[in-house]
């Protein structure tokens, strides 16, 4: 009895085991046609080209991130070298998967920021006690006498992912043995006092002040501050003098005796060297260098 009831379940559940494994067949064969004409083929090179860059996703060639930016450079090679952090190696490793020729130049951007005005060198108005963010404290007026210097409250240092960025006495340093030149800090100043700038050399020199105040203005409130005076531009073509504020052309930059003589002759001592192991400035109140008659 028990074998009968046995082989009648099975001569029932046949037609719907069969039919289950039909359909599971037709399932099957849809998706593989549909993975077949769905697939989405990767270039290899993009693969390659994504494997050359470091993959930090910093944001600095101005796209989501590395993996974005691998594809867009394969699909326009104009924009070969816009990774900061990767530097030239990256640029020569990537012209090379997309058989390219390396133009010359290429100097890495690293940041230099217009102001070295510690807590000692500035005036003050208010104490600031808000929101921590150099955002916030610039919408608060007068919050510091000069209207254009570093505010020491660390956006810059908080939007850097590579430790390259401190406050020290109240003013932004840039560690440059760390820094990619992704660019962050800049992007993140309210004052916009950090300039990605070509560095030609290992130490770039730099105007570090961003104040258009007249000169009696500056001199009031900051003891570093650049005070328009142009004994630097008629010294050196490498500089120019325009809103009672000096600065340098980082394009055609060259350090020349000229130039030289322009930051030893600088009343208040704001032209200084940024860079790798740069010499420390001149102290705030020392007098200019002046040359021994012969």
């Amino acid at each position: 009895m028990i074998l009968a009831s046995v082989m009648e379940l099975l001569n029932n559940a046949w037609p719907a085991a069969v039919l289950a494994l039909g359909l599971a067949s037709v399932f099957a064969l849809i998706l593989l046609i549909a993975s077949i004409k769905l697939k989405v083929i990767v270039d290899p090179k993009i693969e390659d080209v994504h494997a050359a860059l470091p993959n930090i996703d910093c944001g600095a060639c101005g796209f989501a991130g590395c993996g974005s930016y691998a594809k867009a450079v394969v699909a326009d090679p104009e924009l070969l070298g816009k990774c900061a952090p990767g530097g030239s190696d990256t640029s020569n490793a990537i012209a090379e998967i997309l058989n390219l020729q390396m133009s010359g130049g290429g100097a890495p951007l690293r940041p230099i920021i217009h102001c070295r005005a510690c807590q000692q060198d500035k005036k003050y108005f208010s104490e600031y006690s808000g929101i921590i963010g150099c955002t916030s404290a610039d919408a608060q007026p007068n919050v510091q006498a000069c209207a254009f210097g570093c505010l020491g409250n660390g956006g810059c240092v908080r939007r850097c992912k590579f430790d390259a960025l401190h406050i020290i006495d109240g003013l932004a340093v840039v560690d440059y043995e760390k820094c990619t030149g992704c660019g962050a800090c800049a992007k993140g100043c309210p004052r916009e006092l950090i300039e990605m700038v070509p560095f030609t050399q290992d130490i770039m020199m730099t105007v570090a002040c961003n104040s258009k105040e007249n000169g009696k203005n500056t001199r009031s409130f900051c003891e570093v501050g650049c005070i328009g005076c142009g004994m630097c531009s008629r010294n050196s073509d490498l500089f120019t003098t325009e809103n009672n504020l000096a600065r340098i052309d980082f394009e055609n930059y060259e350090l020349t005796e000229e130039a030289q003589t322009a930051m030893d002759k600088c009343p208040t001592g704001n032209i200084v060297f940024r860079g790798k192991n740069a010499p420390a400035p001149r102290p705030a109140g020392q007098k200019p260098a002046v040359a021994k008659k012969a």
